[in-house]
């Protein structure tokens, strides 16, 4: 396992997940409407973004396996995102990629914190981030750390309530 840059060599296999229901079910986004001009751009884009760190995760032949991000780097902060190909899942992909994009954040970029969110109905996230031992926000609206992201506006409060959040410091 490895992680790297994306690559356009990636796109058909970003392209692959967004178009699984039983990857992007529990997701914000509406992935099943995104084009392969759509992957290709936002590989693109990724390339020399100093607000999003968008990396590949790769196996040993580096063919692409899914993607982690951190977003919205600001104020020592930034959001961490996953997505994993279903052929890869279970396979320690998630793991492997979490701890290098979480100690390339603290350590590289200097952060001070970086947070996620799932839905609980996403039980397979929630018990791969507790097993793992992730710190749970309990009552997001209480944990000054996070003011920022709701200050600018970036998730309404009455959303983030729906989810369960975690932070790493």
């Amino acid at each position: 396992m490895n992680i790297r840059k994306l690559k356009q060599k990636d796109a058909p296999f970003m392209l692959e997940w967004m178009h699984d229901p039983f990857v992007t079910r529990f997701l914000r986004v509406d992935f099943a409407s995104k084009t392969i001009e759509d992957c290709k751009m936002f590989i693109e884009l990724s390339q020399n973004s100093h607000i999003n760190m968008h990396m590949a995760v790769t196996d040993d032949n580096d063919i692409y396996m899914g993607t982690a991000s951190l977003k919205n780097i600001n104020n020592g902060m930034a959001e961490f995102a996953i997505v994993i190909r279903k052929e890869a899942m279970g396979e320690g992909y998630s793991r492997y990629v979490m701890e290098e994009i979480i100690r390339i954040g603290l350590d590289k970029l200097k952060l001070n914190l970086i947070y996620w969110f799932v839905s609980p109905e996403n039980k397979r996230a929630v018990k791969f981030y507790d097993k793992n031992g992730y710190k749970r926000v309990e009552n997001i609206m209480d944990c000054t750390s996070l003011a920022a992201v709701f200050n600018g506006e970036e998730y309404q409060k009455i959303e983030a309530g729906n989810y369960i959040w975690y932070i790493v410091k």
